[in-house]
C-alpha cells in the first residue's frame, strides 16, 4: 500500500470520502435535494398531463440540440477566451475569464428559454402572456446588458480590492519587457 500523507488523508475526508461527512453532504442539503426532486416530479406529472408525446419529443430535440450543438460552441468560446488569455502571457486565474463567462451563459440561457418571444416566432405567445411580441427583443438585450454591466463593475472591483495582484501582474510585464524573467 502506497503511503498517504496527511494533506491526502484530510483532502479525501473534505471531499466526499468515507470519513466523518456523507458523500451527498449535510441532512440539511440532503433534504432540499429531495424536496426539488418531489417538486420536480410533481411538475413534470402536471406538465405531461396535456400533450406528453409533443413534450417528450420537445425535451429530446432540447437535450439533443443541447449536447451536439450548444456545448461543443460553448467549449469553443471557452477555449478561445482562454488561448487568448494565455497569448496575454496572464495565467488564467488572474483574468476575467469567468467575468466574461457568466453573462453570456446567463444571456444564452434566457434566449434558450424564451426564443419564441425574442425571435417573434408565430404562436399563441400573445395571448398567453398577454404583451405584443414586440417588447421581448428589447428586454433580452436591455437584461443582457445590464448583466454584462454587472459583471464588468465585479470584474472592476475585483480588481481594484487586490492591489496586489495588480502589481505582480505589472511587475511581470516589466519583466517581459525587458528581457528578463520574473520570479514566480
Amino acid at each position: 500500500m502506497a503511503h498517504v500523507t496527511g494533506g491526502t488523508r484530510r483532502r479525501r475526508r473534505r471531499f466526499g470520502g468515507f470519513g466523518r461527512r456523507m458523500p451527498l453532504g449535510s441532512p440539511r442539503v440532503l433534504l432540499l435535494l429531495l424536496a426539488s426532486f418531489a417538486l420536480c416530479g410533481y411538475a413534470g406529472v402536471r406538465l405531461l398531463r396535456g400533450e406528453w408525446v409533443a413534450i417528450l419529443i420537445w425535451f429530446a430535440g432540447a437535450a439533443l440540440l443541447h449536447d451536439l450543438v450548444l456545448v461543443p460552441l460553448y467549449t469553443l468560446g471557452d477555449r478561445a477566451l482562454q488561448a487568448a488569455a494565455r497569448r496575454r502571457g496572464r495565467p488564467l486565474a488572474r483574468t476575467g475569464v469567468p467575468y466574461v463567462r457568466v453573462p453570456v451563459f446567463l444571456s444564452l440561457l434566457m434566449l434558450l428559454v424564451y426564443w419564441p418571444l425574442v425571435l417573434r416566432a408565430p404562436g399563441p405567445y400573445q395571448e398567453a402572456t398577454g404583451l405584443d411580441p414586440d417588447v421581448f427583443l428589447g428586454r433580452w438585450l436591455l437584461i443582457s446588458a445590464v448583466i454584462c454591466a454587472l459583471s464588468a463593475l465585479c470584474a472592476l472591483a475585483a480588481a481594484v480590492r487586490k492591489p496586489e495582484l495588480r502589481e505582480r501582474v505589472r511587475e511581470s510585464r516589466m519583466g517581459r519587457r525587458k528581457g528578463g524573467r520574473s520570479a514566480p
